[in-house]
């Protein structure tokens, strides 16, 4: 949703919560997820490189994600935003956390 915000796309308060909701279950939920396998897993323990990797990714997009959601912030009711250029870095490098938080855990370099 905070894609659709960036590149145009309405913003009120409805549509602000909806995505804050989605982000914070989903972030919690791969936080809570990821440990949870990392410790009941005989395989993995929460000191390897990889694990570590995916912690430092979540908090990097965590912080990202805090910065971008204080620009994108409703002017009114269903009207455009003007999305400033920081908020929208912002944004776009919680993506690139996001995505490279992906493919480490799929892929579980140096597991």
């Amino acid at each position: 949703m905070y894609s659709a915000f960036v590149l145009g796309s309405p913003v009120n308060r409805t549509t602000r919560l909806i995505a804050e909701m989605l982000w914070g279950v989903g972030g919690l939920g791969t936080l809570a997820l990821g440990i949870w396998l990392a410790l009941n897993r005989p395989e993995y323990e929460l000191w390897d490189g990889w694990i570590i990797a995916a912690l430092i990714l979540w908090v990097l997009a965590t912080g990202s994600g805090a910065q971008a959601s204080r620009g994108v912030q409703p002017a009114g009711d269903d009207l455009a935003l003007a999305i400033d250029r920081r908020t929208a870095f912002a944004h776009w490098m919680r993506v690139v956390y996001v995505v490279a938080l992906l493919v480490v855990m799929v892929w579980k370099p140096g597991a």
